[in-house]
């Protein structure tokens, strides 16, 4: 005799108290139990790697001011600009670095930010460099 082969044409037991369940919960059974919700996502925020700020020499400091007075003096024109400036991350030490390509519209000396025509704003102590186009 085969194994199980008593039982393998069988149809499954009917209770009339019970419904049967269905598909989707009888799947739920098997699936896998997280039992440290979160710590994946812990994981990855300490696997994401962050740049560390540099600190600006004197001279590439002059230079920043130099072309930031530039800048005050051609706003009437709105030139074309590439800014590149540090962003901190909100989460970890460091951050990255990015750029910003648009005309400049002001410098606003109450909040020490250049405005874009976009309405966007970059703040000066994060710059790195302004560069006209």
């Amino acid at each position: 005799m085969r194994s199980y082969d008593d039982i393998k044409n069988l149809k499954r037991p009917q209770y009339p108290d019970l419904p049967p369940m269905s598909i989707h919960d009888r799947a739920a059974q098997f699936s896998p139990f997280a039992a440290l919700v979160g710590y994946e996502d812990a994981v990855e925020e300490t696997e994401r790697l962050t740049d560390s700020r540099r600190e600006m020499l004197e001279d590439e400091i002059n230079e920043l001011n130099r072309q930031l007075g530039e800048l005050a003096s051609r706003l009437q024109d709105r030139p074309m600009i590439r800014v590149t400036y540090f962003i901190p991350d909100k989460k970890k030490d460091g951050g990255r670095y990015a750029s910003k390509v648009g005309n400049a519209r002001t410098i606003d000396q109450y909040n020490n930010t250049i405005v874009f025509t976009d309405g966007e704003t970059v703040a000066i102590k994060d710059m790195y460099s302004v560069v006209f186009i």
